[in-house]
C-alpha cells in the first residue's frame, strides 16, 4: 500500500491534519464516476473500482460519514458502487440527482421530492432537437430519471459532437426552465439550484463536521471544490483532491492534491484508514 501522499498546499495540509486529529468529527466527500469507478463508454456499465468498497469499509467506521455526491440516480450509484449490505458501510450516504434524492446505508430507502416537470419536456423534445443538430453517429441519450444526458464520447468525433450539441442544448433546456451541466463529453441537462458544492455543504454543516475531504474529476465538481473553499473561509478545514485526467485539468489546478484516478483514491482511502488505525 503507499503512505499517505502529502498535499502540496498549506491548506491542504491543513485540512489533513484536521481530519488526521479527529476522525470522527470528519466527512469524506466523494464524486462517483471517474472517482470511484473509472470512465467507460458506456455508463450503463460503469462500476466501482474493485477495491473501492473494501477501501470505504474500511475508512467509514473511523469517520463521521462517507458521502458520496453525484449526478446519477441514488440508487443507481448505490447499485453501481455495490454499497448495499456492506459490513463497514453503515455510516455510507449517497446523495444522488446533485442531493435532491438521498440514500442512507442504515435505511436502506432513498428520499426524493417530485421530479422536475421541464424534464419530461426535454425528454419529449430532445430528438428532434439532435436532428436538427446534424447527424452524429454514436451520440446517445441517458435516461436519469430527475434528468436527461446526451453523451457524445462514442462519436467519430467526440469533442466536435460536444461543442456542436451545446448551443442548442441549452436553448433547449432554458425553454423548459433546466440548465446545462457539461462534464467529460457528456451534456446533462437538469433543474437548477442543487449542484454538488450545495449538497455537499448542506451535508457537512447537517452534520456538524469540522472537517472535510472532497475527490472530484470533473466539471461537475468544481462547485464542491467551491463549497470547501467556502467551508475552510467559515472555519472548517477542508483538503481537496482530484482524481486525474488528461481530459479535464481544471480540478488539478485547484486541488491539494492529485491522485492517479479511481486506483489512485482507492489508494488514498486504505492509506487514510491505515493511518487512522
Amino acid at each position: 500500500m503507499d503512505p499517505l501522499p502529502t498535499p502540496k498546499t498549506q491548506p491542504g495540509r491543513d485540512g489533513l491534519a484536521a481530519l488526521l486529529a479527529k476522525p470522527t468529527a470528519a466527512i469524506i466527500g466523494l464524486d462517483f464516476d471517474g472517482t470511484l469507478a473509472p470512465i467507460v463508454a458506456d455508463p450503463e456499465q460503469a462500476r466501482a473500482h474493485p477495491e473501492a468498497v473494501p477501501a470505504l469499509a474500511a475508512l467509514a467506521p473511523k469517520v463521521a460519514s462517507v458521502a458520496v455526491v453525484t449526478g446519477r440516480p441514488a440508487g443507481v450509484a448505490v447499485r453501481y458502487g455495490g454499497f448495499a449490505g456492506v459490513p463497514g458501510l453503515e455510516h455510507l450516504t449517497v446523495l444522488g440527482h446533485y442531493g435532491a434524492e438521498r440514500w442512507d446505508a442504515v435505511t436502506g430507502t432513498v428520499t426524493a421530492p417530485a421530479p422536475d416537470p421541464g424534464v419530461a419536456a426535454v425528454r419529449a423534445e430532445l430528438p428532434g432537437v439532435l436532428d436538427r443538430a446534424g447527424a452524429w453517429p454514436g451520440t446517445w441519450i441517458e435516461e436519469k430519471g430527475r434528468a436527461v444526458a446526451v453523451h457524445t464520447r462514442r462519436a467519430e468525433d467526440p469533442q466536435a459532437a460536444f461543442e456542436a450539441l451545446r448551443g442548442p442544448l441549452a436553448d433547449l433546456a432554458t425553454r423548459h426552465g433546466l440548465i446545462v451541466e457539461p462534464g467529460r463529453m457528456v451534456l446533462e441537462l437538469r433543474p437548477p439550484g442543487m449542484d454538488k458544492g450545495v449538497a455537499l455543504a448542506e451535508y457537512v454543516r447537517g452534520m456538524g463536521a469540522e472537517s472535510v475531504l472532497y475527490a472530484g474529476d470533473d466539471l461537475g465538481d468544481l462547485p464542491a471544490f467551491a463549497a470547501v473553499e467556502e467551508l475552510r473561509a467559515d472555519g472548517v478545514p477542508g483538503l481537496l483532491v482530484c482524481s486525474g485526467s488528461t481530459e479535464v485539468t481544471e480540478l488539478a489546478e485547484r486541488a491539494d492534491m492529485v491522485v492517479n484516478g479511481p486506483a489512485g483514491v482507492v489508494n488514498l482511502l486504505r492509506a487514510l484508514a491505515a493511518q487512522l488505525d
